[in-house]
């Protein structure tokens, strides 16, 4: 069949390259045009568009699809299906009647749970075990269309969003393949979505990697799984921002401050070397270790280095707002 293509994330990838190495054809590539990233501002293709390069697909670089040239690249290919993956624009029905056969969209979920822009986040936050990838005959709701085809992937203890992002990802693309063959062969079966059993997964913001320590320590290890490798979740040391990007439950201390002799927030243990090595800092109900930090200003480091440097006392406090002035936030 002739694909047309939608994507931009890194996450979008596997699916190009699993549909242009199968046996349908990608007629044309859509993603959003170059922007400025990094220090020097430079104009940086998308992901995708790198990909679509390297293989030598024709390629539509462009503000919107909703009208304008990026309308007019989807109809100009004709294509049988429009095959969308994190692309990260809501597609009007006009977009959605372009295909002749189906719009298809890969989420990472199974639906309809965690619809939204941040399944993968939102999975490990809720302490899921197992999730997925859905793929779906697009309509003009958000992720509510039928089910063509799901696949489900297990939650490792150790996962975080990079992690278990790149393994749902190839899955999409397999899942992504077989969805195409189906729709060739006439043998879909699609199933509705049951709306009453639908949750939620919004995009999360600065407020939301903001960790809270009177929260139970295993709450706060997911958020810091969720949110890593980027962007972080966040609190403050001495008054600046902290990214905190890998953490664990600490064992009951054998020595020094017991967890219950300072408040959530506070450090009870501080350890260099050897088992437990790094920042112990009191959640709810027990110590949290951060095991990889990064300090405003800083590159990422073991809690082990940031202990050496720093010299956190016990008792001190990690907070759980950003300065007020704004520096270090996102």
């Amino acid at each position: 069949m002739r694909v047309v293509f939608l994507g931009n994330a890194r996450w979008s990838v596997p699916s190009l390259e699993a549909v242009a190495s199968s046996s349908h054809e990608v007629v044309r590539v859509v993603t959003r045009v170059p922007k400025p990233a990094g220090r020097g501002g430079a104009l940086t293709p998308t992901p995708v568009a790198l990909s679509a390069r390297r293989r030598g697909l024709p390629l539509a670089e462009v503000e919107t699809v909703k009208s304008g040239p990026g309308f007019e690249a989807l109809a100009e290919a004709e294509p049988d299906v429009l095959a969308v993956v994190a692309y990260g624009e809501i597609l009007p029905a006009a977009v959605l009647h372009v295909p002749r056969t189906a719009p298809v969209n890969v989420h990472f979920s199974l639906l309809p749970a965690f619809r939204g822009a941040a399944p993968v986040q939102h999975a490990i936050l809720r302490g899921e075990r197992v999730t997925g990838v859905s793929t779906i005959r697009m309509d003009e709701g958000m992720d509510t269309g039928p089910v063509l085809a799901q696949a489900e992937e297990p939650i490792r203890a150790d996962d975080d969003a990079g992690s278990l992002g790149d393994r749902l990802a190839a899955l999409g693309g397999r899942v992504l393949v077989e969805t195409l063959d189906s729709l060739a062969a006439g043998s879909i079966r699609e199933r509705p979505q049951d709306h009453d059993r639908a949750t939620y997964a919004p995009k999360l913001g600065p407020v939301d990697r903001l960790i809270v320590w009177s929260k139970p320590a295993e709450e706060v290890v997911r958020l810091v799984r969720a949110m890593a490798p980027e962007p972080g979740a966040t609190a403050t040391f001495r008054g600046r921002t902290l990214k905190i990007l890998r953490a664990s439950v600490a064992e009951p201390p054998k020595g020094g401050a017991h967890v219950d002799d300072v408040p959530p927030g506070g450090v009870v243990e501080a350890i260099v070397r050897g088992p437990g090595q790094g920042l112990h800092v009191r959640a709810l109900d027990r110590a949290v270790i951060l095991l990889e930090v990064a300090p405003e200003g800083r590159k990422r480091m073991t809690g082990a280095e940031f202990v050496r440097g720093y010299r956190p006392g016990v008792g001190e406090a990690l907070g759980e707002r950003p300065p007020e002035t704004g520096q270090g936030r996102g």
